[in-house]
């Protein structure tokens, strides 16, 4: 069953459901996951997309904060959720089509400012975060599986725009980079994104800070796309719709697009 995935960290779904519409239907990704919704469950717009095509949705929220969703035109069935460093945060669900395949939406802690868990309790936070994935996929080894999201994390030289300028900005700190690997390893994940597109600067997300982000284009690769390694070899067409951080009144992430042989 071939399927086409997306993941796209929107910042307010309820803010920028005009947006998720216009995506549906212009790319139209039999699956779209989405991270920062900041929204209620009971909340999320389901009838916009429904009557797009996308019938299908498990998600986790809260209020103002937070939030993943899978849009899926595909019958998909929520198979849970974890709250990792026990933050009690909506930043995880799990779903799993009817071909078999599992699929992970993350939305990983921003972790703050200051990249020192002394100084700054996100920071530790979203270590703390990460190692709990690890150690999840270390106990539960993962199978026919993807996992997306926004990890906030560029965990390549090639990720951000200037290596050593942002070796201490947290999101390409080498401790986050190495947790990040860490939890790569466990799960025996392989990044689709970079097996597509090895060489090159690759970014997602953009400031809203930069007057012409365009112009400036100092990203970061922040969201990604993983596949354990009996399916990763079914991966290929990886992108990333940057045009969409040009959309009216975007959000600061675009969307990473695969498509999966299966």
């Amino acid at each position: 069953m071939p399927f086409t995935l997306a993941t796209w960290n929107i910042n307010s779904v309820r803010l920028r459901a005009n947006l998720v519409s216009r995506l549906l239907t212009e790319e139209a990704p039999d699956v779209l996951c989405l991270q920062e919704c900041k929204s209620p469950v009971p909340k999320i717009p389901v009838e916009v997309f429904d009557a797009i095509g996308y019938r299908h949705m498990v998600a986790r929220g809260e209020k103002g904060y937070n939030g993943v969703a899978i849009l899926s035109k595909l019958p998909i069935e929520d198979i849970g959720d974890k709250d990792f460093a026990g933050l009690g945060h909506a930043r995880h669900v799990a779903g799993r089509l009817e071909n078999g395949v599992t699929i992970h939406n993350f939305y990983v802690p921003a972790g703050g400012d200051i990249p020192d868990r002394e100084k700054n309790i996100k920071f530790g936070q979203k270590l703390d975060y990460l190692s709990d994935m690890r150690d999840w996929f270390h106990a539960e080894a993962p199978e026919k599986a993807i996992l997306v999201g926004d990890l906030n994390i560029a965990p390549r030289e090639d990720d951000v725009w200037d290596h050593k300028k942002m070796l201490k900005v947290v999101s390409h700190t080498p401790i986050e980079v190495e947790r990040l690997a860490d939890v790569m390893d466990a799960g025996k994940w392989l990044d689709v994104t970079r097996n597509d597109i090895p060489e090159g600067q690759l970014y997602s997300w953009w400031s809203y800070r930069a007057r012409d982000w365009d112009a400036a284009d100092k990203g970061r690769r922040l969201d990604h796309i993983w596949a354990t390694a009996d399916i990763a070899g079914a991966a290929h067409s990886s992108r990333i719709l940057r045009a969409a951080r040009g959309w009216e009144k975007p959000s600061d992430h675009a969307p990473v697009f695969a498509s999966f042989d299966l």
